[in-house]
């Protein structure tokens, strides 16, 4: 008789139900969890650097920065829980129960998809200011853009009831036969996969990509007819040199932003798309680190693009926003 090495398993005392211990290799799984620690740290200094300028400083609270603020606020939460919790499950056993699982699974969908979900508003906001500016005043205001933010936390909050909808039904009826004491996977059939992929990436991706490049082609035109004019207009109204030197920055911002986005999003969902039922090995732990890594790429882009967010933060860093009045200094 074959006797099995009970250490091998995350519960010894329930062998028939317990799952076995991870595999992945202990030099590699130290390397990953020392950088998505790191960038974990990383990703909650600067998203807290950008949610504290944007809500502290009157003179920011424009509606393109409120969706930005949004964005922080969804970036902040993945360093903050998200991070932490996925360094934890493919470190050891899941030992905090499989409702805490189904919570894991609920925070992972809903918090990243917000984060996509903004990056779309931010791209409908470049659209109409550098694609129809004239009627950017009346389009986009600080009322029906909190009101999509508010919409969009709502819709993504409601489908990642879903998404989550096979791990419930789990938790109600236990099967056997999908799981084992001890580890935290996903539990989804067929069609929520392809319904998922269809709704939190194609259609998404689509439409900010669409967006981008029609950006991108007016702004192009706008460059071209900028330096055939910027001779006349500079002396005429330099205002209006700035303006559009503003917009066009914004454009190029924007296209950093969705490259990233493309860049960390694609392989996780490609590789979920190649092999939906390949869960706890390395490479899909390195694929959602690197889909998690978006959250800190992005205050990297605003430090890098927005003058007034290194302005901000050196405000911040040097304790001047603690003085009366600060909220009233000029960023711009």
């Amino acid at each position: 008789m074959e006797i099995q090495d009970t250490g091998e398993f995350c519960f010894p005392q329930l062998l028939n139900s317990s799952c076995r211990k991870l595999t992945i290799q202990w030099t590699k799984a130290m390397f990953l969890n020392t950088v998505l620690s790191i960038i974990s740290v990383i990703t909650v200094v600067l998203n807290l650097l950008v949610i504290i300028s944007v809500s502290h400083f009157r003179q920011l609270h424009s509606p393109t920065n409120i969706i930005l603020l949004s964005l922080a606020v969804s970036d902040f939460l993945v360093g903050l829980l998200l991070l932490p919790l996925e360094i934890y499950r493919n470190t050891t056993c899941w030992y905090l129960g499989e409702i805490m699982c189904a919570v894991y699974y609920y925070f992972a969908c809903s918090i990243p998809y917000t984060s996509i979900g903004n990056i779309i508003l931010i791209s409908a906001d470049r659209y109409v200011a550098i694609c129809h500016p004239l009627h950017y005043p009346t389009r986009i205001t600080a009322v029906r853009v909190k009101l999509c933010v508010f919409l969009c936390w709502l819709w993504y909050g409601l489908y990642s009831i879903f998404y989550i909808r096979d791990q419930i039904i789990h938790l109600i009826k236990p099967d056997k036969d999908v799981s084992c004491l001890g580890q935290c996977s996903i539990i989804f059939s067929y069609v929520t996969g392809v319904a998922d992929l269809i709704l939190t990436f194609i259609i998404p991706v689509t439409a900010i990509v669409v967006l981008y490049m029609r950006v991108f082609v007016v702004a192009v035109i706008q460059a071209r007819s900028m330096r055939s004019h910027v001779t006349f207009v500079s002396v005429q109204h330099p205002s209006k040199v700035k303006a559009k030197r503003s917009e066009l920055k914004a454009a190029r911002t924007l296209g950093v932003l969705v490259f990233t986005f493309l860049l960390c999003f694609c392989p996780l969902y490609c590789y979920t798309f190649i092999d939906i039922n390949l869960i706890d090995t390395y490479n899909q732990y390195l694929l959602t680190g690197l889909f998690y890594f978006n959250s800190c790429l992005n205050p990297v882009i605003y430090t890098l693009f927005y003058p007034w967010f290194r302005k901000a933060v050196k405000l911040i860093i040097t304790l001047q926003i603690l003085k009366p009045d600060s909220c009233e200094t000029n960023m711009l």
